[in-house]
């Protein structure tokens, strides 16, 4: 069984650090962008990089980008060039196509496409900074599912000494405490009478604007 081929067309800073995260990780990589420059600085550390314009059918498929199980394409600020690469990468096969966006219109004319993710970059990274600024306690957050994200949290000082049930993180906020991290000390699927402490941090699964409620707490 060969190992799974990925390409990325558009080699700008979100692109540049797909690739080399893929090349990283021992996987095959396809790199594209049209600007020489770009394209040198990913060459040695993914599998093949080529200058090509995005909408150069032939140039892609000459680049064998056509053979790759997920494309994804990170092209910049250009909506038309973006839309019309999907249109190629699919209409030739691709089954796992994912795109970013500039702006909610652009995903979801690349969602009716049949893009099987789209990705706001600049936007997500507005939200994690302005959380971040709001709720101090955030370590990092991973979207989950539509309105739900997994969040590494400081634990509020208002639960100090509270164990899990006592604290009705559940019933009170809706949110599953899946860890509790605690020096070196990881202990996952924690039980009702685990107590927290000053310096733990937890592992939680709720609904956004629960997570945000909790975090901001005062005692």
């Amino acid at each position: 069984m060969r190992n799974k081929l990925f390409g990325v067309i558009g080699l700008g800073r979100f692109g540049s650090s797909v690739a080399k995260t893929l090349a990283e990780s021992g996987v095959e990589v396809i790199a594209i962008d049209n600007r020489e420059e770009q394209v040198r600085r990913v060459s040695e550390l993914v599998t093949q990089a080529y200058v090509v314009d995005a909408l150069d059918e032939r140039g892609l498929e000459e680049a064998g980008i056509f053979n790759a199980d997920c494309v994804v394409v990170s092209i910049g600020s250009n909506v038309e060039a973006s839309i019309l690469t999907v249109v190629i990468l699919i209409s030739r096969g691709i089954k796992e196509v994912i795109a970013k966006a500039i702006n909610p219109l652009h995903g979801q004319v690349l969602k009716r496409l049949g893009v099987k993710r789209v990705v706001y970059p600049e936007m997500e990274m507005g939200v994690k900074l302005a959380r971040s600024l709001l709720v101090s306690g955030i370590v990092e957050e991973i979207p989950f599912a539509e309105g739900y994200s997994i969040v590494e949290l400081k634990v509020p000082r208002w639960l100090y000494g509270k164990t899990l049930k006592e604290s009705d993180l559940r019933n009170k906020f809706g949110i599953t405490v899946l860890a509790v991290k605690r020096g070196s000390e990881v202990i996952v699927n924690p039980k009702a009478h685990e107590k927290l402490i000053e310096g733990d941090t937890v592992l939680i699964l709720g609904r956004e604007e629960k997570v945000l409620k909790l975090g901001s707490m005062e005692d």
